[in-house]
């Protein structure tokens, strides 16, 4: 890929990431297991719990990328092999991450992705912050998808026939 179209890439996919990560942030700093899960009901302390801990990984995840994406942007020349391994990454682990939660408390439905409804279907109904805070950064993740898919086949069909990964 041409080093001004990796560049503008990696400033976008940094953008984005940063839209993600700062409400990601706000919803974990003002919610706990407590507020969200109804204490007599095993079900709903599961399913949050496994939601909360889904969100920890998301944000962990984003945010390591959008470090890697600020050190890769930072350098005077672009470093093109890092910054697509960077690139990578948010992909592998950032939008993977969010559409295959390990919790499964929520999924896509692609049947809905081009209906102009939300495609994300809850395992249980949601109180309305947790539903508002999945279904606003999912535009985010969405977005990233389709700004990255070469990264999730192509990049590592090309480094394997380059010898590069094993």
């Amino acid at each position: 890929m041409p080093s001004t179209n990796l560049k503008a890439l990696a400033e976008s996919s940094r953008e984005k990431l940063k839209e993600a990560i700062d409400p990601i942030e706000q919803f974990l700093n003002h919610h706990a297991l407590d507020q969200l899960a109804q204490k007599d009901d095993p079900d709903s302390v599961a399913f949050y719990s496994g939601m909360l801990s889904d969100l920890r990984h998301l944000l962990v995840f984003s945010e390591v990328a959008y470090e890697k994406l600020g050190a890769v942007l930072r350098r005077p020349n672009l470093d093109n092999d890092l910054a697509e391994r960077a690139l990578y990454e948010v992909y592998h682990n950032g939008v993977n991450s969010f559409f295959y939660p390990k919790n499964e408390c929520y999924s896509e439905d692609g049947r809905y992705a081009y209906t102009g409804q939300d495609a994300i279907r809850f395992r249980t109904k949601p109180v309305r912050a947790a539903r508002d805070i999945i279904l606003s950064i999912s535009r985010v993740y969405e977005e990233l998808r389709d700004d990255l898919s070469y990264y999730e086949s192509d990049y590592l069909t090309n480094r394997r026939m380059q010898g590069q990964l094993k």
